[in-house]
C-alpha cells in the first residue's frame, strides 16, 4: 500500500499533535458549554442563554516558561479570574455588554462568560505563575521548574 507524499519542510512539518489535542479540547468545551449552559460553572449570572465561549490565544514554550497571551479586549482585570488547581489552568470571567442608545446592526464581538481552560505539563511551578493585563491582552506566564534530566545509571555487580 502506497501513502500520500508529504510535501512540507521536514518529515512532520508544521503538525503539533499538541495543538490539535487542545484545539480539539477548546471545541469540546464550546460545545459542551453551548449544550448544558446551565453547567453550573458557579459564574454570577450563569442561566438560560449563557454560552461561555473561549477566547483566542498564543500559547508560547520558552526555556524557563509557558507564555499564553489571550485577546479579551475591554475587558478590566476585575473581570477575569485565573485560577490554577490539579495541573490546570483556568481562566473566566465576563465580558459585559455595552448600553447603547442606537440600534445595534451588527455585533461581531463576543461578550458574556468566557472560559479558557488547558492542562500543564507537569514541570509547570504553579506556585510562581504570573498574569497582567495590558491592552487587552492577558499575559500568564508558568515558570518551568528545574527538574533533574534523566540519564543513564552505571549498572554495577
Amino acid at each position: 500500500m502506497t501513502l500520500p507524499a508529504h510535501r512540507g519542510r521536514g518529515p512532520v512539518s508544521g503538525w503539533d499533535p499538541f495543538r490539535e489535542l487542545q484545539d480539539l479540547r477548546t471545541r469540546m468545551d464550546q460545545l459542551m458549554h453551548s449544550t448544558f449552559p446551565f453547567s453550573g460553572k458557579g459564574y454570577p449570572g450563569a442561566g438560560a442563554g449563557a454560552e461561555a465561549w473561549a477566547p483566542l490565544a498564543d500559547v508560547e514554550d520558552t526555556e524557563d516558561a509557558y507564555l499564553m497571551e489571550l485577546e479579551l479586549p475591554g475587558v478590566d482585570k476585575d473581570q477575569v479570574t485565573v485560577e490554577v488547581g490539579d495541573g490546570e489552568l483556568d481562566i473566566h470571567g465576563e465580558i459585559k455588554e455595552k448600553e447603547r442608545t442606537g440600534v445595534l446592526r451588527r455585533q461581531a464581538r463576543h461578550v458574556g462568560q468566557f472560559d479558557y481552560r488547558t492542562s500543564l505539563p507537569p514541570n509547570a511551578d504553579t506556585e510562581h505563575i504570573t498574569a497582567e493585563l495590558t491592552n487587552g491582552v492577558l499575559t500568564v506566564r508558568v515558570p518551568k521548574t528545574h527538574k533533574a534530566e534523566a540519564h543513564r545509571i552505571e549498572i554495577t555487580g
